[in-house]
């Protein structure tokens, strides 16, 4: 495993200023350091060719929406073929945050990964990251839906049922795990930070085992992460009720940093997208075989559409706020253990 160094949030946005010295038609919701001209929401490459990096290691990750070592492991029949692909040495970094994998990619120490669903909509506007892929087969992308989960012995039927119980959210910038939460409950008699206190587990298998603990009455988390985590044993499906279904969305995107230099970004793309996954991470990814082609503009849609709907903005401000909450987060689990 490699270590990282990551840029304080000081240095990693404070020199957005600095850098952002070409000029720029277009930028949209992008950060200053990035451009995009071509009115297609994700940053463009940048003009100036010395800008263009090419390593001779790339850093590979995936959303820390479970415990990072899980996808090290799922994930290393494709890191092992896309470095003989690429020719080139490639690391998977565990990231144990949605904020530190912002941060790795807007600081240049992330090449390609996967975001989930929420924070991609940061990784672009922030980090320059441009989404090409989500898990898929020869027909259709792969994708999730919210669920609110309870004990099955709970007195629980019914979303409106929670009011003033202990509710656990996954994370501020968490799509299933927050953001649309916001939007949806309310119409089902729910409203997040009035009806009940908003508690952030940090992760969804965490919401998961702290509902089947008695830590929380209920939380809603991605129906992807709760089926693996059944899959794999972790837990029994029967101890739990599903008691709401939102509609489908993107699973987590897989992205790569804008500055890449185009034929290394080329090649790249086209080993993900002639890669077909092994019965051992068909298994792991819902059945998921390949990787499959998407745009952030066309199929980030409705979740734009709904971080909008929660008041969710993502520029630097909205970030700030998201590591501080995190971090919170983070030392309240640390101070139970």
């Amino acid at each position: 495993m490699i270590r990282i160094a990551l840029f304080t949030v000081a240095a990693a946005f404070g020199a957005a200023s600095a850098l952002a010295q070409e000029s720029c038609a277009n930028r949209g919701e992008l950060d200053a350091l990035y451009c995009d001209e071509n009115r297609d929401l994700v940053a463009d490459p940048p003009k100036d060719p010395r800008k263009f990096k090419n390593p001779s290691t790339l850093v590979f990750t995936y959303t820390p929406v479970e415990d990072p070592a899980v996808y090290e492991n799922a994930f290393k029949p494709f890191t092992d073929y896309l470095s003989k692909c690429t020719a080139k040495r490639v690391v998977f970094y565990q990231v144990q945050s949605n904020a530190a994998e912002i941060e790795a990619m807007r600081s240049g120490r992330l090449h390609v990964g996967g975001f989930s669903t929420g924070p991609t909509n940061y990784a672009v506007n922030l980090a320059g990251a441009v989404p090409f892929a989500v898990k898929g087969n020869a027909k259709e992308w792969q994708g999730y839906q919210l669920i609110f989960l309870v004990k099955k012995d709970s007195p629980y039927q019914k979303l409106a049922d929670l009011k003033g119980k202990k509710v656990a959210h996954v994370q501020p910038s968490s799509n299933s795990g927050n953001l649309a939460p916001r939007v949806l409950f309310p119409k089902e008699g729910l409203v997040p930070d009035k009806d009940y206190k908003v508690l952030y587990s940090g992760k969804h298998d965490q919401t998961v085992m702290g509902v089947l603990s008695g830590d929380f009455d209920g939380g809603p988390v991605a129906s992807d992460v709760f089926k693996r985590m059944v899959e794999r044993g972790q837990v029994k499906a029967e101890d739990f009720r599903v008691i709401y279904r939102s509609q489908t969305f993107p699973t987590s995107s897989f992205s790569y940093a804008h500055d890449l230099e185009p034929k290394l970004r080329d090649t790249m793309l086209k080993c993900f997208y002639d890669y077909r996954f092994p019965p051992e991470m068909q298994k792991a990814f819902d059945g998921a075989d390949r990787f499959f082609p998407i745009t952030y503009k066309e199929h980030w849609a409705v979740v734009r559409q709904v971080a909008e709907g929660s008041g969710e903005k993502f520029n630097k401000a909205a970030y700030e706020n998201l590591k501080q909450k995190e971090a919170e987060a983070a030392a309240k689990k640390a101070q139970k253990k």
